[in-house]
């Protein structure tokens, strides 16, 4: 950070100084030329000693010049003390700045107005400061708020995991119907026990983890009807369809890994949130970029729709992991799609929302 304004008094400083020396080497000559020059019979008049002595001086320099030399010295050091003055005034007001950076009781942080600039820059440092505080606290909190949801239904599919295989070992000859039943709804719990596990590690990686992208060309077309193909047995329990709407082949640079883990999330959440049957994927492209568009039926407020990005944020707070999640999966995309140089949007509006990917084609 540049201190202009200590830079400015030294300018203004040796400016003052250069103009003090022109002024006293005028002066000197001046005078020189005027004593030179000068009858000065009114001090003749009172003593011809003191005339002769005051001529005798002032032609030979001597007198004019220690005078001069005087004046200028006591300039000179006045403006050295100013500068110092100003620099000792600075390096204290710098020192008490940064002290009061990081104090949550001042508001604003002032500085000499020669240090105007500088007062700004830090002022809006400490602004910035207090917003990532501000948010890695709420962030924390909602992260024990989520691992705290996610505890309490751990324990509901394991309760009735231990439940039914406690059933299937005590009785011996269970009718095979129920035999069945009862392990359809064990596996059930054990998948769900998984999600949940899952989410847990997926909260664990991603305070951990640094996301690291490979970049290969890909076609886009291709991997979207592979997601969706994936999502098969899920969209057919939920009752619905996929339609992915596309007129030109895309090509572009990316870790399919990465994107794939973007659209299996934006997909995985249009199925669960959707109220309607049909689910519209749109890729359309121009000259520099392709667009990604995954909509469904169903409207976000508008005060959440800006926090959906947000680490650990859920619309809903529910205690229903199955469709809430860990509140990560797009905070996640987010950083994914930015890190290919992209950027994601969300929109609600008529009835229908839906999540704008934009990538680069180059």
């Amino acid at each position: 950070m540049k201190n202009n304004g200590l830079k400015k008094i030294i300018n203004k400083s040796i400016a003052l100084a250069l103009i003090w020396t022109i002024m006293l080497v005028l002066l000197y000559f001046l005078f020189n030329l005027y004593f030179t020059i000068a009858d000065f019979q009114w001090i003749y008049d009172i003593s011809p000693d003191i005339y002769y002595s005051l001529k005798q001086n002032y032609l030979n320099n001597n007198l004019l010049f220690l005078i001069g030399f005087v004046i200028w010295t006591i300039g000179i050091i006045s403006i050295l003390i100013y500068v110092i003055y100003k620099f000792f005034k600075f390096n204290s007001a710098l020192t008490n700045s940064i002290n009061d950076l990081y104090q949550n009781d001042i508001d604003y942080i002032t500085l000499p107005k020669e240090l105007e600039e500088l007062e700004q820059k830090l002022n809006k440092l400490k602004r910035e400061s207090e917003k990532n505080e501000r948010l890695a606290r709420e962030n924390e909190q909602k992260k024990n708020d989520l691992i705290v949801y996610l505890a309490h239904d751990l324990k509901t599919p394991l309760t009735s995991i231990i439940g039914y295989l406690s059933l299937l070992d005590e009785i011996n000859d269970m009718p095979k119907d129920k035999q069945t039943k009862y392990i359809k709804t064990t596996l059930d719990k054990a998948y769900k026990l998984e999600d949940l596990i899952n989410e847990l590690f997926d909260i664990a990686r991603f305070n951990s983890e640094t996301i690291i992208i490979n970049k290969e060309a890909l076609n886009l077309n291709m991997m979207l009807e592979q997601i969706i193909d994936d999502f098969y047995p899920i969209l057919k329990e939920n009752n619905k369809e996929i339609n992915l709407e596309y007129q030109d082949e895309i090509n572009l640079m990316g870790d399919s890994d990465k994107l794939g883990r973007v659209f299996n999330n934006l997909i995985k959440n249009a199925i669960y949130y959707s109220t309607d049957k049909d689910i519209t994927i749109k890729i359309n492209k121009d000259d520099n970029n392709t667009f990604i568009e995954v909509t469904n039926k169903g409207v976000i407020p508008e005060d959440k729709l800006n926090k959906i990005f947000e680490k650990f944020y859920r619309v809903d707070y529910a205690r229903n992991t199955k469709t809430g999640g860990s509140g990560l999966g797009l905070a996640i995309a987010k950083e994914i799609v930015e890190l290919h140089n992209g950027r994601i949007e969300a929109k609600s509006t008529n009835g229908y929302t839906s999540i704008l990917v934009t990538l680069p084609l180059n």
